[in-house]
């Protein structure tokens, strides 16, 4: 693999941060966090649009909320429409602290109001498209009774658990999930030490109709992760912890559950957070880093190889 282009593309905001990126009706569509700080009340997701393969981009909407801090913006096309997923931590805490959303859009610039999805405190991380169905893993924080559950929408508006508790091995949260050519499911799986020792990240498999899984300890603690099959052989982008922090592309190796990472982007410290468009020879990847100093929003091209 081969670093082809980085450029910062957005840095407006006080905290430019937890990214996504697609492509739709020929442009492309980066979402991410805006807000004061990492963590604050007025947490806004922006859509930036590219009409020229990144090379220049302008924002084309900015979604918000008087009553959470809107966070992990997810774009996915379905059904020819653009769907925003994301989490809200909510102000008013008295019932519940956390609600996962959707917005469509058929241009990328107007959208619904943002209807509720999953159960109560449930994040739905990542959607998922596999044959004409969504697939997304919603996490529960809880120190007692915490789990990660498999949902599965038929046509984008209902969302029914497939699997109600697919893992609930510590803090398991963050997710990402992708499928071979043969329809097999893999999901790489954040930890946190928050709740046991291990913050080893898992990686679980399952055939159709993905209510069995198996899963493996992998060697290395991870965050944000986007994964992609290429060329028969699973890829991820994550956030690694050893030595320095950063944002980097990883190999899954499943036999050996091992991650080997195969190359670093400019980044460091609060970073990573990535959102990929695949092509046969160039990986698209959007992510945002503070090692320039203020976190911003990138745009990088790697040549496949």
């Amino acid at each position: 693999m081969e670093i082809i282009s980085v450029t910062k593309i957005w840095d407006q905001g006080e905290h430019n941060a937890f990214t996504d990126l697609t492509a739709f009706n020929g442009a492309l569509y980066c979402v991410f966090r805006e807000g004061s700080a990492h963590v604050s009340p007025d947490g806004a997701l922006r859509i930036l649009k590219s009409c020229d393969d990144g090379e220049t981009w302008h924002s084309s909407a900015l979604i918000t909320s008087a009553e959470a801090d809107l966070r992990d913006g997810k774009l996915v096309v379905f059904q020819q429409q653009l769907y925003l997923f994301g989490g809200a931590t909510l102000h008013n805490k008295s019932e519940q602290n956390l609600q996962s959303y959707y917005w469509q859009s058929k241009d990328g610039k107007h959208w619904s109001s943002g209807q509720g999805l999953a159960g109560k405190d449930e994040w739905l991380w990542r959607v998922t498209v596999h044959e004409d169905c969504l697939y997304g893993v919603a996490y529960h924080p809880n120190e007692h009774h915490g789990y990660v559950a498999l949902y599965r929408s038929d046509d984008g508006q209902q969302y029914t658990q497939l699997k109600p508790r697919l893992n609930q091995s510590g803090y398991v949260n963050e997710s990402g999930l992708v499928f071979d050519c043969e329809g097999k499911a893999w999901c790489l799986l954040r930890r946190d030490p928050l709740w046991q020792t291990d913050e080893r990240a898992l990686l679980g498999e399952a055939n159709p109709p993905y209510t069995s899984w198996q899963w493996h300890v992998l060697d290395k603690r991870i965050g944000g992760p986007v994964n992609f099959i290429w060329q028969g052989r699973h890829f991820a982008v994550v956030r690694l912890y050893d030595e320095c922090v950063r944002t980097s592309i990883v190999e899954v190796l499943p036999s050996k559950a091992e991650l080997i990472e195969c190359l670093t982007l400019p980044s460091g410290g609060d970073t990573s957070y990535a959102g990929i468009i695949v092509t046969e020879e160039v990986l698209r990847i959007s992510y945002y880093s503070s090692h320039e100093g203020k976190c911003a929003i990138y745009f990088a091209k790697v040549l496949l190889c």
